[in-house]
């Protein structure tokens, strides 16, 4: 038979026991009459312990395994566990810092329960429910609180969930401590976004950042009550150092310039009605937008790649990070704000580049796009070819457009390469099932637009054939020989990566910058807020709302 142990709650003041003192409960310092160490006595007992942890666990099957595995061993309420108890609870009290719900895992709940235990059946039920809490704050902590899909249809981002047992025995095996420290995402950006939460949270806590500025525009030379405003605002944000200022002068207009630019705004120093706009969002919803971007930072646990290509929707550019290090950038236009145009967020990897490429234009596009115009005008998009189901093109005075539907039209449609090919001269391929890519356009006026939601999906880059170069410069010493050699033939031509490059598709309204400054940009889809109601829902609490 197996010799279990009994540990009866005794309350005392000495230094061999557990001390519970620094734990907050849902960010509060516990009560006085609660700062006061537990401890348990040692009994010998047969059965009513792992009675009681079998029927707490058993409808959580990775617990219930473990305990059965280990023959019901106590792995909080035993001899010796005072470190491991202390370690959990100071983690589960701090979760808030992380933008995680306090609430989920409870550690009031857990103290509480600690000091009242008196039977084995208690102390079974405290055993089950520390076990649940500890594999309950991994997973949010390093994967998010959320699951994004059932948030949000168009994140189809896997999030790299970790196994519950193997998080388990790593805390037993490891440093009680140095385990919890280690399970959010180590990523310098989000370090930072924790630093900036807290320090957000601490200005909503002061009142905010002041008044907001009462015009609706403002430019260099103005003067007057708004002016002054402006000049308040940008000392606040730490845009400009405190100043007498009374006139829009120089530096504040290299102030107003700094923000832009941290705002994925025109920097042309004049205080428009999107400078303006920006300005005047308070500090409380930007703490809300970096509480989502932590989220979204652990649902992107995973390694990025040494060269990676980072395309932020928010931010309407694609970059190529090297080690870190941004080496190169270009703008972008993403996907409408109708819901069947947005661009979807993901990861991939990009294996191939077509140079000359043909547009096999997708179905949706064909009969909700095309097809009507050809019913008015069987003429209409002559640079289309209409392709039947073996692949031969058919002529348009061979098909009755008017006899089919959306749902019957048994036609696919294609645009030769060209100049004038709404792909451009080059697209960028990581094979996926939403069928998004990177690519050239003709339509090159977009890229001076401000916000360029555009698209049906796809990304089109600002400056593609750089891009190539880019990318074909790992791999040969004459990149813009060997892209240029392809293009001129007029032939479509496949020219495939040596190293595939991961590639992934974010939607971040809050991230720092190389500088470490937060960057904010438009709630373009309305994610953000989605998200941010779900957290809330779950849980997440913030501080009061304030200006």
């Amino acid at each position: 038979m197996i010799k279990r142990i009994t540990l009866r709650p005794v309350l005392t003041r000495g230094a061999k026991t557990v001390l519970l003192s620094a734990l907050l409960c849902g960010g509060a310092i516990l009560p006085g009459n609660a700062q006061t160490k537990i401890s348990f006595s040692v009994a010998t007992e047969i059965g009513p312990f792992s009675k009681s942890v079998a029927a707490a666990a058993s409808d959580d099957k990775v617990i219930a395994e473990f305990y059965r595995d280990s023959n019901y061993a106590p792995i909080w309420t035993g001899e010796g566990h005072e470190a491991r108890r202390s370690a959990l609870l100071a983690a589960l009290a701090g979760a808030g810092a992380h933008g995680l719900p306090v609430k989920r895992y409870d550690p009031a709940t857990l103290i509480s329960l600690s000091r009242n235990a008196r039977t084995e059946g208690d102390r079974g039920r405290l055993e089950v429910l520390m076990t649940r809490a500890l594999l309950d704050y991994a997973h949010d902590v390093q994967t998010g609180a959320l699951t994004p899909g059932k948030v949000l249809g168009l994140i189809k981002r896997e999030v790299p969930l970790r196994d519950r047992r193997a998080n388990l025995e790593s805390f037993l095996a490891g440093e009680p401590v140095a385990f919890l420290k280690s399970l959010p995402p180590r990523t310098q950006a989000y370090a930072q976004l924790m630093r900036a939460k807290f320090e957000l949270e601490q200005r909503v806590a002061s009142g905010g950042w002041g008044p907001k500025i009462s015009a609706s525009a403002l430019k260099p030379g103005a003067s007057g009550p708004a002016v002054l405003q402006l000049r308040d605002r940008l000392v606040a944000l730490n845009y400009l150092p405190r100043s007498v200022t009374a006139s829009y002068d120089a530096s504040i207009q290299k102030a107003v310039q700094a923000f832009q630019a941290d705002m994925g705004l025109e920097a042309d120093g004049a205080a428009g009605a999107s400078t303006i706009e920006q300005l005047n969002i308070g500090p409380q919803e930007r703490l809300e937008a970096v509480v989502v971007a932590m989220e979204r930072e652990r649902w992107m646990n995973i390694e990025r790649g040494p060269r990676h290509i980072w395309v932020n929707l928010t931010d309407f550019t694609a970059k190529i990070v090297d080690h870190g290090l941004v080496t190169f950038t270009t703008r972008s236009v993403i996907g409408a704000g109708a819901a069947d145009r947005q661009s979807p967020e993901f990861s991939d990897l990009m294996e191939f580049m077509v140079i000359n490429p043909t547009w096999n234009i997708p179905r949706s596009i064909t009969t909700k796009e095309y097809l009507p115009m050809m019913k008015r005008n069987p003429n209409a998009a002559g640079h289309l070819k209409i392709i039947d189901s073996r692949g031969r093109v058919v002529p348009r005075s061979a098909i009755n457009f008017a006899a089919y539907t959306a749902r019957n039209f048994p036609f696919a449609m294609k645009q030769p390469p060209s100049d004038g090919n709404a792909l451009g001269l080059v697209k960028f391929m990581f094979p996926n099932q939403y069928n998004i890519y990177l690519h050239d356009t003709p339509s090159k006026s977009l890229f001076a637009r401000e916000v360029r939601a555009f698209s049906h999906g796809c990304i089109r880059l600002s400056d593609p054939f750089d891009f190539a170069y880019a990318l074909l410069a790992a791999q040969t010493d004459d990149p813009v020989g060997l892209f240029k050699s392809h293009l001129t033939t007029g032939r479509e031509t496949t020219v495939m990566l040596d190293v595939p490059v991961p590639v992934h598709l974010v939607y971040f309204t809050a991230y720092p910058s190389g500088k470490g400054r937060i960057e904010y940009r438009r709630d373009i889809y309305g994610r953000d807020a989605t998200i941010f109601r779900a957290l809330q829902e779950a849980g997440v609490v913030l501080g009061p709302y304030q200006g």
